[in-house]
């Protein structure tokens, strides 16, 4: 809360600035219209002064244009620092959690007399920080990749969706530790894409990860694959979460944005993921919205792709 109002605070400076200016402007401009109008009114030349008025009236408006536009872009600079901001807090979160759990593990697995139960889970617990510290990694240097792609960069290939679909869910069910229920996965076991797999994997992964960390438990995560034409697939990952406003539905792909809402908060995360969703899958020719009809009533992701080359029995 305190964030917010002093992301507001730093905004509405410049902002109020910028409207004083161009208030005093256009009284300049009112002002000096009626005094050059006066004097058209005794002037035996009154084609020069009026030419005079309108070249004034335009230098003017182009003022007023040029404040208007600085404003803009110094609200929008503003905002993206400060979304960098919670960005790098974020990431510090991130980092620490994990690490501070490893550490944790290290010292304990150093004592003497350590049962062979007790190494054998703390080292789980350890692999779970790497894959976790891994995919979070991942996720970052993919953002940052994605800001200087360029088209065509994709590696293409005939992807199988139901195993590959199945694997993805799996990976996700592993890291949550979710029972075999609680995602579930109806795809065309005939449906073949034509694809940058790895491209479609991050895509995947991330959207049932995202739905597995904002649901309760026993969750219910449904992901499905279909033909939408004999151009196109649709994939619906759906699930009985916290759910999304409708007004942050189409802010949520932006980068570093996160939800001002507790219960977000509470789930780890950078802002990153739903970025990456999106740009991997404009890269792929394909779209990306979500659906919710708010607070507690679950997410739908929905992502349309062009099948390609693709082969359905």
């Amino acid at each position: 809360m305190a964030r917010r109002r002093k992301i507001r605070s730093s905004i509405s400076i410049p902002i109020t600035l910028g409207a004083i200016t161009v208030l005093l402007s256009i009284a300049l401009l009112i002002g000096w219209s009626f005094l050059l109008g006066q004097k058209i009114t005794r002037s035996v030349d009154i084609a020069g002064d009026v030419w005079l008025l309108v070249l004034g009236a335009l230098s003017f408006v182009l003022i007023i244009v040029v404040l208007v536009l600085f404003v803009i872009s110094l609200a929008r600079g503003i905002i993206e620092v400060r979304k960098q901001d919670t960005f790098i807090d974020s990431v510090t979160h991130e980092l620490k959690s994990p690490l501070a759990s490893l550490q944790l593990c290290l010292e304990t697995l150093g004592r003497e007399g350590l049962e062979d139960e007790a190494r054998k889970k703390l080292r789980r617990m350890m692999f779970e920080d790497v894959d976790r510290l891994r995919a979070f990694i991942d996720d970052v240097l993919e953002a940052n990749r994605l800001s200087y792609a360029r088209p065509g960069m994709q590696n293409l290939s005939d992807v199988p969706l139901s195993q590959f679909t199945e694997q993805c869910a799996e990976a996700v069910r592993a890291r949550h530790k979710l029972e075999s229920n609680e995602v579930f996965v109806d795809v065309d076991p005939d449906l073949v894409v034509t694809t940058d797999r790895a491209a479609l994997e991050i895509v995947v992964k991330n959207l049932i990860d995202n739905a597995a960390k904002y649901s309760g438990r026993p969750a219910r995560i449904e992901v499905v694959a279909r033909r939408e034409s004999d151009k196109k697939v649709r994939f619906d990952v759906s699930d009985n979460g916290i759910g999304i406003d409708r007004k942050n539905l189409k802010r949520i792909f932006q980068r570093f944005y996160r939800v001002e809402d507790q219960e977000v908060r509470q789930r780890r995360g950078t802002g990153l993921g739903l970025f990456v969703v999106s740009a991997l899958v404009k890269q792929l020719g394909g779209s990306v919205q979500a659906l919710s009809g708010g607070r507690g009533q679950g997410t739908t992701m929905r992502v349309e792709l062009p099948l390609a080359h693709a082969v359905s029995g």
